[in-house]
């Protein structure tokens, strides 16, 4: 059976996933387009349900069929694929990390959050604390991360309860007033923080750096983009150690 009502109540679910509110009151998420939903299932992601159109119903088994018509009033691709997969937000217990990770201060926009998972997951950097940040589980934010998502480790909470998971590990900030990046020897393990887009890192995040950094730049060039400052640094102090 191929679903063409929008009152469906699998649609219904599915169209509220685009709401932050719906997605935490569910549990659920998105993930949109063939390549991120086939990462999805190699990652051994928690998938509720698969919705595709009659074109990949041969690929996914039980999947549920929607007209394409239909499947463009859920979609919040610009040019959808036909696929895609309700899956469970893992439930993460704040934990110390186990070797190199991330502290994202204050990120807001979501291409820029989901750019940095993806490069963090490219680098080795299998944990990421996040405070005050965009929601990482948005579309916008999941297609950025391009399957980054599945393979790192998300811790949200309250600022204190972060810094207190964190207490141990040397803190690197990133910083236009710290030290070349490129000369820095980073500690043997340590956490990367990266701040806000327009006001940096927080006072109370400043205050318990134990190093700051910078990325060298011409003098006709005031700042770089938050998501590429951070893949920068990463693999910097990556092979800096």
């Amino acid at each position: 059976m191929i679903l063409t009502s929008k009152t469906n109540p699998v649609i219904k679910t599915v169209k509220s996933l685009s709401d932050k509110k719906f997605r935490y009151n569910l549990g659920l998420y998105l993930v949109e387009g063939l390549k991120n939903v086939e990462e999805c299932i190699s990652a051994g992601c928690d998938i509720q349900k698969i919705i595709c159109t009659e074109k990949w119903q041969d690929r996914f088994e039980n999947a549920v069929l929607v007209s394409d018509a239909l499947f463009k009033t859920v979609s919040t691709e610009t040019a959808p694929q036909g696929v895609m997969a309700v899956v469970r937000i893992p439930e993460t217990e704040l934990k110390p990390p186990r070797g190199d990770c991330l502290l994202l201060d204050c990120l807001q926009d979501p291409g820029n959050l989901g750019a940095v998972i993806r490069t963090a997951n490219a680098a080795g950097y299998e944990e990421i604390y996040l405070i005050n940040c965009t929601d990482p589980f948005s579309p916008k934010a999941v297609r950025a991360s391009m399957g980054g998502i599945f393979r790192v480790t998300l811790y949200s909470a309250y600022r204190k309860q972060i810094l207190d998971a964190l207490k141990g590990v040397p803190i690197i900030c990133a910083d236009m007033d710290g030290k070349d990046v490129f000369q820095f020897t980073p500690p043997k393990r340590f956490c990367l923080c990266i701040g806000n887009e327009g006001s940096g890192i927080s006072e109370e995040v400043s205050a318990l750096a134990d190093y700051t950094v910078k990325i060298p730049m011409r003098a006709t060039c005031e700042s770089l983009n938050a998501a590429v400052s951070a893949g920068i640094a990463m693999y910097a102090l990556k092979n800096h150690k």
